[in-house]
């Protein structure tokens, strides 16, 4: 048995652990079940489940949640279209999304797959220093695709502050 303290009180009988427990107005909370003889800790273990949750809920809110954004473009896009949607896969891959980027082809357009191939090689190129593609851009039905994932970046340098000198 193990004190409120921490230190060892020895093996103890249980009703003389539960005793000691009762008396101090604390709870008898079996440590180690599979230890011959088990093993068991006085503690207050309302406190100890409440100080539990809020390290599991701190952990929870340091992790980075990564999503997949999808942007659909066609093999013959116009120039403005295509600027604005590259603008937003460069936005996605700041915030640390992963970016599917995807070339639906329409009935004859199957025949120029080539057209495709270049619109998400050219994305891949200019979301060269955010994103990084994940495989070469491959069919799938009437779909190509390639996946971007975010590069991470390195910390930017602090400006270094400039004393006034008067």
């Amino acid at each position: 048995m193990i004190d409120a303290d921490g230190s060892k009180v020895g093996v103890v009988p249980v009703q003389q652990a539960l005793q000691l427990a009762e008396n101090r107005g604390l709870d008898l909370v079996e440590v180690a079940p599979q230890a011959n003889p088990p093993v068991c800790r006085i503690m207050d273990y309302g406190k100890y489940r409440y100080q539990q949750q809020k390290r599991d809920k701190e952990a929870r809110k340091k992790q980075k949640t990564q999503t997949i954004k999808e942007i659909k473009m066609r093999p013959k896009i116009d120039e403005h279209d295509y600027n604005f949607k590259v603008k937003a896969i460069k936005e996605f891959l700041r915030e640390g999304h992963r970016v599917k980027v995807s070339v639906f082809f329409r009935g004859r357009e199957m025949s120029f797959l080539d057209k495709g191939r270049e619109v998400l090689e050219r994305v891949a190129k200019e979301c060269d220093g955010l994103g990084k593609p994940e495989a070469e851009p491959k069919m799938e039905g009437r779909y190509m695709r390639i996946m971007l994932v975010p590069v991470q970046q390195k910390a930017e340098a602090k400006p270094s502050k400039i004393s006034d000198e008067d």
